[in-house]
Formats: C-alpha cells, sequence, structure tokens
C-alpha cells in the first residue's frame, strides 16, 4: 500500500501537467465561445428577436414550417430542446434539488 501511495506522489505532478496542457487550448476554445454566446442580448438586438418570435407565430398558423428542410428541422429541434434543458436545469437549481419544492 505505501508503494502505491509513493507512486501516486511521484506521478502527481507529471500527470497534473500532461492534463493542464491537454486543456489549456480547450478551455481556450470554449471561454472564446462562451464569451460571444453567453453574455445578455443589447438592447439592439431584442427588436430583432421579436421579429423572430412573430414570424415563427406566423409560421405556426399558415403552416409555413412544412416547407422547411430536414435539416433545418432539426436545427429548430436542437435550439428548442436546449432552451427547453436551461430552463430545467435553472428551475433544478432554484428549487435546490431534482423532486418538489419545499412548501
Amino acid at each position: 500500500m505505501a508503494q502505491l501511495i509513493r507512486n501516486a506522489i511521484e506521478k502527481a505532478p507529471t500527470l497534473l501537467n500532461a492534463a493542464a496542457n491537454y486543456s489549456k487550448p480547450r478551455l481556450a476554445i470554449f471561454w472564446h465561445y462562451a464569451k460571444v454566446e453567453l453574455i445578455p442580448p443589447t438592447p439592439a438586438e431584442i427588436p430583432g428577436a421579436i421579429e423572430g418570435l412573430k414570424k415563427i407565430i406566423v409560421s405556426a398558423r399558415t403552416g409555413s414550417f412544412r416547407n422547411l428542410t430536414v435539416k433545418e428541422a432539426v436545427l429548430n429541434s436542437l435550439v428548442a430542446t436546449e432552451v427547453c434543458m436551461w430552463f430545467y436545469i435553472g428551475e433544478i437549481i432554484g428549487k435546490g434539488g431534482i423532486v418538489g419544492y419545499d412548501v
């Protein structure tokens, strides 16, 4: 057991350096996209979002959503799923657990 612990202690710096070298470029890419994608909308972007919502409502009323390509339909479904998942994750974080509210 002592040999196992000694080996782990000796190899720890090497493993930590390898993990740091592996994760640095990936974290740089993550932070690049996080800075772009996770910022709240600016006041100038809000009218564009409202127009997009109006287009969705019109397409639901007229049935023009049936003319989408499969790629567009899958992309729209993935975006809707992402929005739903963020809602559910926010609910879980807000209530402090997966099951029920403390009432």
